[in-house]
């Protein structure tokens, strides 16, 4: 079996790639620590198979709400609001992180989503 994590990205936001990196960054971290505590045999999985990320993409805070309300109930999943310091509005939910998980699993959900 083949683990994953999954990084979604707002893309109405039109954040700079500094900024986007930083988001993305949040998400895979916040995520991986919800998956520890879910789920660490997944972690490991995952850490042996080379700790596998992809980026992708949505363009409306809808589409992610809705992503992510989908999604949390079966695989860890972490929802980024940005601090407001510097280029977005303060509370902004920018991107979210989906597991370490299987990559079956996930792509149940992001199959239709394109690479940022």
């Amino acid at each position: 079996m083949e683990f994953k994590q999954v990084i979604v990205i707002r893309t109405d936001l039109k954040m700079q790639k500094g900024k986007t990196a930083a988001q993305a960054s949040h998400a895979s971290v916040e995520a991986l620590e919800k998956t520890k505590i879910k789920f660490p045999e997944w972690v490991e999985e995952w850490k042996q198979t080379g700790t596998q990320k992809v980026v992708l993409k949505v363009s409306s805070e809808k589409e992610l709400l809705e992503l992510f309300e989908s999604i949390k109930k079966e695989i860890p999943t972490a929802l980024i609001r940005d601090a407001g310091r510097t280029q977005i509005a303060s509370g902004s939910k920018t991107c979210i992180g989906i597991g370490p998980g299987p990559e079956n699993l996930i792509n149940k959900y992001t199959k239709n989503l394109k690479l940022l």
